[in-house]
């Protein structure tokens, strides 16, 4: 994730202007000999036999640098915080995918056109830091771009598709993230055949190396404001060359204003949750990272964050200083109920089933027959939410047993389900059975 403080869509159509004059060659030039094994295709075309393989039937869990972090990365923060995840025994709850996020590699490729790490950020290359986070029994995930270049200027890989999937096999790489920042479009395509085309390439590299690698694409975030019929499209084939992918803007970065990071929180729950039914069993919505832990969240926060993304079967990755969580967020992120229900095995993202400018309710199944009702007040004033049983699609019961995940407690309900003075910022989530 770069650039947060503007949206990377309209980096991206800057960025096509600025380089509309030599975009045409692009991709209609002969590949560089490191990549002369990736034949010239059609933009838009067919991009695989059949879709990329199932590697992330439950949403991932893990850490990523970037919204704590940014570019101020090293070896060590890596290490550190991996190690900070076992340690806390939020590693044996799920979180065990460390990804290096954009800035780790070298500002030109190598004599062979290799992607290589920056040995001072990174001094003993990345083949090592994966062999650590494995022996640790975490998985190694890293960043790239389909672009020139990635999203802070440092080598992209188009026309080095194969040459990077390869090496990332090679260096063991368990998740590759790619973003679509400095993607050129040449005349006579559109920019979402250029997408679609670039990412295709990087996809059926990744799965030609025959190292299973989950891929994360970012291609419907450079399209949110394409409308709704065109960004739609975009995840749909987005479901077919990877595995999740980012649909809109960056969540805020830790430099962010407590305001800023709570409305960015909002914002990406809104757009997310209206994409619902565009996810599909092993194939993940993801309005980016969780913030728990950052400066400046309160816990009621931090926790309508976890609960709601748990709702939207969204993937669970913190980005934070692990080895300082306060109790209140190792709270938040090793709640095995609220976790339980992000990781259920029917893999269905919830629906919002009622909603006005400051509340809105989602109702999720879940595989045993149970049903999650998350109510949220994204207001400033405490109210009481409710919604019919079946509005949210509970079954007709004399009554239904209603459990707290975060407080615990249990209580039952008759044919409405009520959360009482819901404090500002805050959600209530329950699993619900009905006797």
């Amino acid at each position: 994730m770069s650039h947060s403080s503007v949206p990377r869509l309209g980096r991206t159509l800057a960025g096509l202007t600025a380089v509309a004059a030599c975009s045409a060659g692009l991709l209609a030039a002969p590949a560089p000999a490191s990549a002369a094994a990736e034949p010239a295709r059609a933009a838009g075309g067919r991009h695989a036999a059949g879709a990329y393989p199932n590697l992330a039937p439950r949403p991932p869990m893990g850490w990523n640098n970037w919204s704590y972090y940014m570019c101020d990365i090293n070896e060590k923060v890596v290490l550190d915080n991996a190690r900070a995840l076992v340690r806390s025994g939020l590693a044996r709850q799920g979180y065990r995918t460390v990804t290096v996020d954009d800035c780790w590699m070298s500002r030109q490729r190598g004599p062979k056109g290799e992607l290589t790490a920056d040995r001072t950020k990174f001094p003993h290359g990345m083949a090592y830091l994966g062999r650590q986070l494995h022996a640790l029994g975490l998985k190694f995930g890293i960043y790239e771009d389909v672009g020139t270049l990635t999203c802070e200027k440092y080598p992209g890989s188009l026309g080095h598709f194969q040459q990077d999937a390869e090496l990332f096999a090679r260096w063991k790489v368990d998740y590759v993230k790619a973003d679509g920042c400095n993607v050129p479009v040449a005349p006579g395509h559109s920019k979402e055949e250029t997408y679609r085309d670039l990412y295709g390439q990087m996809s059926r590299a990744l799965r030609a190396t025959g190292r299973p690698i989950t891929f994360s694409v970012s291609a419907p975030a450079y399209f949110q404001f394409d409308g709704d019929s065109v960004w739609h499209r975009v995840i749909g084939w987005s479901a077919e060359v990877g595995n999740l992918w980012r649909g809109g803007r960056d969540v805020a970065l830790q430099k962010s204003t407590p305001a800023a990071k709570w409305s960015s929180i909002v914002y990406n729950f809104r757009y997310n949750a209206r994409l619902a039914d565009l996810q599909s069993p092993g194939r993940w919505n993801d309005p980016d990272f969780l913030l728990a832990g950052d400066t400046g969240l309160t816990t009621q926060e931090m926790q309508s964050q976890m609960s709601l993304w748990a709702m939207m079967a969204a993937p669970l990755i913190s980005s934070t200083d692990v080895g300082r969580l306060s109790p209140a967020a190792r709270k938040v992120l090793g709640n095995k109920e609220v976790i339980a229900v992000d990781q259920d095995a029917l893999g269905v993202q919830g629906n919002l089933v009622q909603q006005d400018d400051g509340s809105a309710v989602l109702a999720k199944p879940l595989k045993n027959g149970d049903r999650a009702i998350a109510l949220f007040n994204s207001g400033d004033t405490p109210r009481t939410l409710s919604v019919a049983a079946a509005a949210a699609g509970l079954p007709a019961a004399d009554s239904y047993r209603l459990h707290d995940l975060v407080t615990g407690r249990r209580t039952h309900s008759n044919d409405t389900i009520v959360a009482r003075e819901v404090p500002p910022h805050s959600t209530v989530l329950y699993r619900v059975t009905p006797d």
